[in-house]
């Protein structure tokens, strides 16, 4: 398991370009299609699930969530509980978080194929969704095993969202620029607690952190993907699209911010957990605040980037809770580690 590791930490290369246009669209959609050849992982082959340093056992605190990065973890509440319990709740949410990126990545394929249905002989977009399509099945196969792995029987997403994820990908070819607002709005928040999970170092349980690591290392080039079309797309449309878009690009990140990150009512059920605490977490304290503001500083960037940062989408982003200072590069850090 540690080579494999090791591979794919060694592979992992986030876009550092400040501008957004180090290369031209296709150049960038050849690359991102033959990093996808020879540069891939199988959740199967990379992570050895059936090692004794991967076993799920009971009273491990590796599950205790990090109280630097985790929204729950970081409260007083949490703290305070024996540590079983923060070692149950600390389960019971990674795999729920696992199971909502599982959901995610269904919708996700079932968008991408809709979409490239639709492309022209030619479209260099056809060869890498199909790619990105394949990549998160591997995705969805893996957060499965490890759900599994922990033995909690967690239901992933709300259930209005389960409820209306068979009508998501239709907006793939319907409205497309909507779509791909929808992928970042889901993988950003994902793959922002993951890269902080890993850059703080914190203690985290083996199978936890090959998960992690195989997800950043791919889904680098997924997002890098969506914000490359839609700097491409955007800039050229007409002025009241883009000012509706504009407006669409911070409610679609708050609105799947709160489905990925927060969880269903049952966890608040099943731990007993206060309501006050549960408004303090999401997202009434100060330092819950200042996490949801961190998700999405690539994002902003690209905001700047596409023409859709105005007076009025930027008082939106404000009202949300989202605004902030842009990324300077993909991937900038939020947290520095001590």
């Amino acid at each position: 398991m540690t080579n494999a590791i090791d591979r794919i930490g060694q592979q992992y290369v986030p876009d550092r370009d400040p501008s957004g246009a180090d290369d031209d669209y296709t150049q960038v959609l050849d690359d991102l299609s033959s990093a996808s050849v020879h540069r891939n992982f199988d959740p199967y082959i990379d992570i050895d699930w059936d090692s004794p340093e991967m076993a799920v056992v009971p009273d491990d605190p590796r599950w205790v969530l990090s109280k630097d990065v985790d929204p729950v973890g970081r409260h007083p509440w949490y703290q305070q509980l024996p540590v079983d319990k923060q070692i149950e709740i600390g389960m019971w949410r990674q795999a729920n978080v696992a199971k909502v990126g599982l959901q995610f990545e269904s919708i996700l394929i079932r968008g991408l194929m809709q979409y490239s249905f639709k492309l022209p002989n030619g479209a260099k977009e056809f060869r890498y969704t199909t790619h990105e399509s394949k990549e998160e099945c591997n995705h969805t196969l893996m957060f499965q095993e490890f759900v599994n792995r922990t033995g909690m029987d967690v239901p992933g997403a709300k259930i209005g969202y389960r409820l209306i994820s068979p009508l998501v990908p239709l907006a793939s070819t319907m409205f497309p620029t909507l779509f791909f607002f929808g992928v970042l709005g889901g993988e950003e928040p994902i793959d922002h607690i993951q890269k902080d999970f890993l850059r703080t170092r914190s203690t985290l349980h083996p199978t936890m952190a090959a998960v992690m690591q195989l997800h950043v290392a791919e889904e680098a080039r997924h997002i890098s993907f969506a914000h490359h079309l839609l700097r491409d797309t955007i800039p050229r449309k007409g002025r009241i699209q883009r000012f509706l878009l504009s407006l669409m690009l911070p409610l679609t990140m708050r609105i799947l911010c709160g489905a990925i990150v927060v969880p269903p009512k049952s966890f608040q059920k099943r731990f007993d957990v206060p309501d006050e605490v549960m408004r303090d977490i999401f997202w009434r304290s100060a330092e819950s605040k200042k996490f949801l503001r961190n998700v999405f500083g690539d994002v902003r960037m690209l905001g700047e980037q596409c023409g859709l940062m105005n007076p009025v989408s930027r008082l939106l982003w404000k009202v949300l809770g989202i605004d902030g200072r842009p990324s300077r590069f993909r991937s900038e850090p939020t947290y520095t580690a001590a």
